[in-house]
């Protein structure tokens, strides 16, 4: 029986499986490229869903009733790829698409990698090292 997703998850594994089966195929996909992409970060949950740290935020996503989300969080970034995410709905920062029809795993990477790069931009201008 799945949980409701009033009880708040602990970890990604607590998000997913509280998830109809298509979003949660979806969004595991989308959890298995992230961490390929971003092996060194963290996985908590903030805000109750699945996030990922590295140097700060990097990424994370979520599961709506009308669509999933791949949250970039970074205007910067959004606007690098916006080209490649034009054909996509979303916010200034998030990325929505169908559960059935899952990101191009190739431009998550892009996003992530690009991502990482900004954070550890960011830590070394904060006198941080990225290591």
């Amino acid at each position: 029986m799945k949980r409701s997703m009033r009880v708040k998850p602990e970890s990604a594994d607590d998000y997913l499986a509280a998830l109809p089966d298509d979003k949660r195929a979806a969004l595991a996909r989308l959890r298995k490229l992230i961490q390929a992409a971003a092996p060194q970060a963290a996985e908590p949950i903030s805000y109750q869903i699945p996030v990922y740290k590295y140097h700060g935020m990097l990424v994370g996503f979520a599961a709506f009733k009308n669509h999933c989300s791949f949250f970039v969080m970074s205007t910067s970034v959004m606007k690098a790829y916006a080209e490649e995410l034009e054909k996509y709905d979303g916010a200034e920062t998030t990325v929505h698409f169908a559960a059935d029809k899952p990101l191009p795993a190739a431009l998550v990477k892009k996003l992530v990698k690009a991502r990482i790069l900004e954070n550890e931009t960011n830590a070394m201008k904060k006198g941080k090292s990225p290591l």
